[in-house]
């Protein structure tokens, strides 16, 4: 079977009239250039107005120290603490805003645990107007977690008490029987380790509270004029080949009705 393609007579090319080349595109975007300037500049114009308009915006940072048994161990778990303070504390703390001033909390506040410490950093990003309600915020998440760590501290010194008073009845107890030395040592030698424990417990120590950053961190008035001019250029292009197709459609319409 012959599959062979048959070629136009007299050796003509095929005809692609239909094909939309680079000149064509290039034609079209020169016709239609006013679109292309008017939907460019008026994109740019907005960025520029909304960079200049936003106002400056600063972080807003307190740091805590957790409560301790020791060097090694937490009262309670960095990450439990950020877990309450998410789905409780920090909730309550809009909660009150909002009833006191008809509107919703004009920021954020994050949370972080830097790694292998017992610190839990709390940060806002917001204007200077508001830096009185980040006060406020920011010292009722710490009370709230100072008020729950003494708790805590309490619990351990008072478990700790109680057992040093078992163990000093226990070796007043072997103290009056017969070779009960070896005992003796062994409980001297625990209530020892009790003692470092007691003395080893720290409570919450907050160590800065609000504290506004050197440099702003918001807006980032480049980085939106950049995106501005980037959004007005590829919405310009595309609203040029938009009014062509629409001028083109309407031509055709008109022909067709005059037919």
């Amino acid at each position: 079977m012959n599959n062979t393609q048959s070629t136009p007579s007299g050796g003509q090319r095929p005809d692609y009239s239909d094909e939309i080349s680079l000149v064509d595109l290039v034609a079209t975007f020169i016709r239609r250039r006013r679109v292309f300037y008017v939907v460019f500049v008026t994109v740019t114009l907005a960025g520029l107005a909304y960079a200049l308009w936003m106002p400056d915006e600063y972080e807003y940072a307190s740091l805590i120290q957790i409560a301790q048994k020791d060097s090694k161990e937490f009262v309670q778990p960095p990450e439990t603490i950020i877990a309450t303070l998410e789905s409780r504390w920090f909730p309550e703390v809009k909660a009150i805003y909002r009833e006191k001033h008809g509107r919703k909390l004009p920021f954020n506040v994050s949370f972080i645990n830097p790694e292998s410490t017992g610190l839990i950093r709390f940060s806002s990003n917001t204007t200077k107007e508001e830096e009185k309600s980040v006060g406020a915020a920011h010292s009722s998440l710490i009370s709230s977690v100072e008020d729950h760590q003494k708790v805590l501290i309490e619990g351990e010194r008072q478990s700790l008490e109680r057992q040093l008073v078992s163990l000093e009845k226990a070796i007043e107890t072997l103290k009056g029987e017969k070779d009960a030395g070896e005992a003796i040592a062994g409980t001297i030698e625990r209530r020892s380790r009790l003692e470092a424990k007691l003395e080893g417990l720290q409570g919450a120590e907050v160590l800065v509270t609000s504290r506004q950053s050197a440099e702003k961190v918001a807006p980032k008035r480049r980085l939106i004029v950049v995106l501005a001019v980037l959004l007005g250029s590829m919405l310009g292009v595309f609203l040029v080949f938009i009014s062509e197709f629409a001028a083109l459609v309407r031509e055709q319409v008109a022909t067709e009705s005059a037919g």
